[in-house]
């Protein structure tokens, strides 16, 4: 009895042998991508929908100033924000504009002052503005041409801060994840329209 269970321990020992070679040939023979497959795990992937966002860059806001300072407009087309182009230049153009009638007409005034401070009488304003009128109308002008000036290097001033602000709101991250929504309902049993406020918190 002992020798009949120690020949069927060496049966099953070859049997076991061979089957093991005979799957390690057939794994020889099979593609490189098939064992592959066989050797690697399931892999569960996350059904959590990953947005893709664009890298915060610090110096954006930094670079619309700067290149606003150089050329007005220009930090706003940094920004891609090109239809404020044309209102950055008609603002500038306008209080230019108003600069330079502002100091023709105070010109006119002090040359014509002048030239009756000097004893002359043909001056383009004779008979119709007293001299009291023309120191009247040069302060005006002359008021008028700085307050220009003034409006102008605000409007400037003002196109270098709108591209940096702007350059830092394009980079504020705005989802779903975070909303802040105002709503209208009406109810069904009382037929009342309710105003709401819903925050949204997700994490």
């Amino acid at each position: 009895m002992f020798c009949l269970f120690c020949a069927i321990g060496f049966a099953q020992t070859d049997d076991d042998a061979v089957k093991t070679t005979d799957s390690a040939k057939s794994s020889k023979k099979l593609p490189k991508s098939l064992k592959q497959k066989k050797r690697d795990k399931p892999v569960i992937i996350d059904s959590t929908v990953v947005k893709k966002t664009k890298a915060y860059d610090p110096l954006a806001p930094s670079k619309a100033a700067f290149y606003s300072a150089i050329l007005p407009g220009l930090g706003q087309a940094y920004n891609g924000k090109y239809w404020k182009i044309p209102i950055v230049y008609a603002a500038l153009g306008t209080g230019i504009y108003f600069y330079i009638d502002n100091n023709k007409q105070y010109k006119r005034a002090r040359d014509a002052y002048k030239r009756r401070l000097a004893g002359f009488s043909d001056d383009e304003f004779q008979d119709r503005i007293t001299d009291d009128g023309l120191r009247e109308a040069q302060k005006n002008y002359r008021r008028n041409k700085e307050l220009s000036l003034l409006v102008t290097v605000g409007m400037y001033a003002l196109n270098i801060i709108d591209a940096n602000v702007d350059a830092h709101l394009l980079q504020y991250n705005i989802n779903d994840d975070l909303s802040l929504k105002p709503h209208y309902q009406i109810e069904e049993i009382d037929n009342v329209g309710r105003v709401g406020l819903t925050l949204n918190f997700q994490f």
